[in-house]
């Protein structure tokens, strides 16, 4: 993985809603970090950058550097809460990482071939059930995306969880619970141009 992020935070002293109301009207972010057999830590950080790093959607699927006071932590991001009202962070969460311990991660799918796939080229519509899938993986195996590929998928058909060409030492958290999680992922509707042909 490249493009490594790094999240500049403060340790933040005080919790509750009034401390982080008046986080948020210094023009900051209140976030937590936990996990990795440490206490849970508040946080601080500054809204601007915050905005910055969100705008990569790569962000949600890397390991991240969180520098707490000088002293950097490897973590995910697991939560980004938001101001449906405004353009504003109002908290993020963070989990802590061991690179030698498995994590469950949702990873954004990017779909491919759509318009030249055997369904597209007869004006078929793909219809995505899903936009990411959560894996289990070693952080340093994790991928910043999984590819689908739609050039073989034709009108009426679907690609389910079990059909996803994985990277190594990935799994679908969904499909270890058993074969009746393999939901589809994204399946090839008939367009008005393909009804349009069966009815000429």
């Amino acid at each position: 993985m490249s493009n490594v992020f790094e999240f500049v935070a403060q340790a933040r002293g005080r919790s509750g809603k009034n401390a982080a109301r008046g986080t948020r009207r210094q023009g900051n972010v209140p976030a937590v970090i936990y996990g990795g057999h440490q206490e849970p830590q508040m946080l601080v950080l500054n809204h601007n950058e915050v905005i910055k790093h969100l705008e990569h959607e790569a962000v949600y699927s890397h390991i991240l550097d969180v520098t707490i006071d000088g002293k950097t932590e490897k973590a995910v991001l697991k939560g980004v809460q938001r101001n449906p009202a405004k353009f504003q962070i109002m908290h993020l969460d963070f989990m802590r990482v061991s690179m030698s311990e498995a994590i469950k991660v949702h990873v954004p799918l990017h779909f491919v071939n759509e318009s030249t796939s055997v369904g597209g080229k007869k004006g078929g519509v793909a219809a995505h059930s899903l936009v990411d899938v959560e894996v289990s993986c070693l952080p340093g195996a994790l991928p910043e995306f999984i590819e689908v590929d739609l050039a073989n998928l034709d009108i009426g058909a679907s690609i389910h969880l079990s059909d996803l060409v994985l990277p190594a030492g990935i799994e679908i958290v969904a499909l270890v619970q058993g074969p009746e999680h393999d939901l589809p992922v994204v399946s090839m509707m008939p367009g008005k141009t393909g009804q349009d042909e069966s009815a000429a």
